[in-house]
């Protein structure tokens, strides 16, 4: 298991627009494989190569049904709306309100060089656009409404009484 340094909103390399991968190595699979080990000892559900340091479009999501890997990943299609909380492995312990597709479908290669096409809603779908958009320098920062909050301070949800 290797750990990779997760970067930090302000280093460059997460405003850069990442290159293609135009061949998978064993390279590329060992990034993938770190990428992976990184995300879950971060409890995230999401990666994205330039938070590691490497501008290569190569994403991780898991959110609790199995790794996912998209390597050159491209929206194909997206609709419908939701809005939710998010947060990022690159700003840790804040989080903001976002606006999202609730479908996503995308085309991408795994890491064996097989390409495939993936469909996600809700959780899925957003995990992918805010992975996707980390591959074009986009941090999810420009999309929040209203302002960012400390996760520690926001408050618990409020049963309704009876």
């Amino acid at each position: 298991m290797a750990l990779r340094q997760i970067r930090i909103m302000g280093d460059e390399k997460l405003e850069k627009v990442c290159r293609p991968v135009k061949e998978i190595t064993d390279r590329e699979r060992e990034l993938v494989r770190d990428m992976l080990d990184t995300m879950y000892d971060a409890n995230g559900v999401g990666l994205a190569a330039p938070q590691v340091g490497i501008l290569k479009r190569i994403v991780v999501i898991d959110i609790g049904e199995g790794p996912v890997v998209m390597i050159n990943p491209e929206i194909l299609e997206t609709s419908g709306e939701q809005t939710g909380q998010e947060g990022c492995l690159s700003l840790p312990g804040q989080a903001g309100v976002v606006t999202r597709p609730n479908y996503v479908k995308v085309r991408a290669t795994d890491e064996n060089g097989e390409e495939y096409e993936l469909e996600g809603t809700e959780l899925m779908a957003r995990a992918i656009c805010h992975e996707c958009d980390h591959l074009d320098g986009i941090m999810y920062v420009t999309r929040v409404e209203g302002n960012l909050f400390d996760v520690s301070e926001q408050p618990e949800e409020i049963e309704d009484e009876e």
